[in-house]
């Protein structure tokens, strides 16, 4: 038994959200304040006219004290509806007691329709918008035991009872299943049971309600604040990409132009005539680099949105690897570069975002060996092998640029073109081997997975 009593009052708290920290308070209190004083207003000119109209039929009887007495009991219930909203409880509390009251001393006031109107209201709203459920299901089990109580009381002393079941003094005959008292106790307790329980399952009803409503708009703005986040981190995403690639380029050219222009003062100086395709050479390579410096800087300048979303310029994929190889060739660095594929035409098959990055590597590479080191010459491999292995399950792509210099003196770089190196190998999830050689010289070898190849 204690252990049913115990699962049932566990089913009530729950339901009536007694463990729930939520609160209901209007999203704007002053509009609300407005339109419960319409309502109240509204609920109180129909009491007054009521009040009228039972005068008017002589079913008001014969209030005790002053005229006025019935509409002031009316002005009284009615008023603390201004205030159901924004103190819900102590308005159910109040109205409920006055029903009390006015129905033991002027019944016909409180049974009146717009009164009736009031108490369910009043009711309802202290069930719907109590911040503190504990609370609120002490005070309606309160209100219950208070109307049943006023119920016993007016079947044991009530005159009115008497009046129903007699007519012209005699008591009314039994006509059907109950005597006319045991019908009248079920009609009012039927009637009573709808009336409350009306009020206090509906207004829970809107409780969970609102409870549900907010609960979703919280959803929504958690997933809006979210969309909004994984844009701006695509934001700085693209900007760091732009700032990467950015460097690259420029560090790629100005190595370039230092050589062509070192090797074209070199031919000035011999043969003047010679000069000129040296020179030319340097002016295509600085119109090169200005141009995709501009396209990048443009891409930097324009909105977030533009940013984020915009169809980017055609990049250069693992397949121009051998072009940047001959173009550092140009530029006076012997370079051999040697691409094995596990099978022909696997070098193309690259995703462009692994490519694009691979290619960089090799790009920082060449640039960092014509300033920091006192090669001549290097090996760039270019190595695609969609065989799966351990930790590449789909195969992998991979470059590595080998030269046999030592550090040059007094070129230390600011370490950011590596960065940009490592930072490309953490978004692919690759490894790499970048260092000075045992045998001498320096590598750099980056590997990336590829993905499953689409069937």
């Amino acid at each position: 038994m204690d252990g049913r009593w115990s699962r049932l009052r566990s089913r009530v708290t729950a339901w009536f959200g007694v463990d729930s920290d939520w609160e209901r308070v209007p999203a704007d209190p002053e509009r609300t304040r407005r339109t419960d004083t319409a309502v109240a207003l509204a609920l109180m000119l129909s009491g007054l006219l009521g009040i009228e109209v039972l005068r008017s039929l002589d079913s008001l009887g014969d209030p005790p004290g002053p005229v006025f007495l019935p509409h002031l009991a009316v002005v009284a219930g009615t008023l603390p509806l201004v205030w159901r909203r924004s103190h819900p409880l102590v308005v159910a509390a109040v109205c409920s007691l006055h029903f009390l009251v006015v129905g033991l001393t002027l019944t016909a006031v409180a049974m009146s329709f717009s009164m009736q109107v009031v108490y369910f209201l009043a009711l309802f709203t202290g069930v719907a918008w109590a911040r503190d459920r504990r609370a609120m299901l002490v005070v309606v089990t309160g209100v219950v035991v208070a109307m049943t109580v006023w119920l016993v009381w007016q079947f044991a002393v009530g005159s009115g009872v008497e009046g129903l079941l007699t007519d012209n003094g005699k008591p009314l005959p039994r006509q059907g299943l109950f005597s006319p008292l045991a019908a009248y106790v079920v009609y009012a307790a039927v009637l009573n049971s709808v009336y409350f329980g009306g009020a206090i399952v509906g207004g829970q009803f809107a409780w969970r309600s609102a409870l549900q409503r907010d609960r979703v708009a919280e959803q929504a703005r958690t997933i809006t604040a979210q969309a909004d986040e994984l844009q701006r981190r695509a934001v700085v995403e693209e900007r760091l990409r732009i700032a990467r690639e950015l460097h690259d380029v420029v560090a790629h050219h100005v190595s370039v132009i230092g050589i062509q222009a070192a090797a074209a003062r070199r031919v000035l100086r011999r043969d003047p005539d010679a000069a000129e395709g040296a020179l030319r050479s340097v002016e295509t390579s600085s119109r090169d680099a200005v141009t995709q410096m501009r396209g990048l800087l443009g891409t930097l300048r324009s909105g977030d949105d533009e940013v984020a979303g915009s169809a980017r310029a055609p990049e250069p994929r693992l397949s121009d690897v051998a072009a940047l190889a001959e173009q550092s060739a140009a530029a006076g660095l012997d370079i051999e570069c040697r691409v094995v594929e596990d099978s022909p035409g696997a070098v193309a098959t690259v995703p462009d975002p692994v490519g694009l990055s691979l290619y960089r590597t090799v790009q920082e590479a060449l640039s960092n060996v014509r300033r920091h080191s006192t090669a001549s010459a290097a090996t760039v491999f270019v190595r695609v092998d969609r065989r799966g292995e351990p930790g590449f399950a789909h195969g992998y792509a991979e470059v590595e640029v080998l030269d046999a210099g030592s550090p040059r003196s007094g070129t230390s770089g600011t370490g950011l073109g590596l960065l940009g190196v490592r930072e490309r190998l953490a978004t692919h999830g690759g490894v790499s081997e970048i260092g000075p050689r045992v045998t001498g010289g320096y590598r750099v070898r980056v590997r990336m997975p590829l993905p499953e190849e689409p069937s």
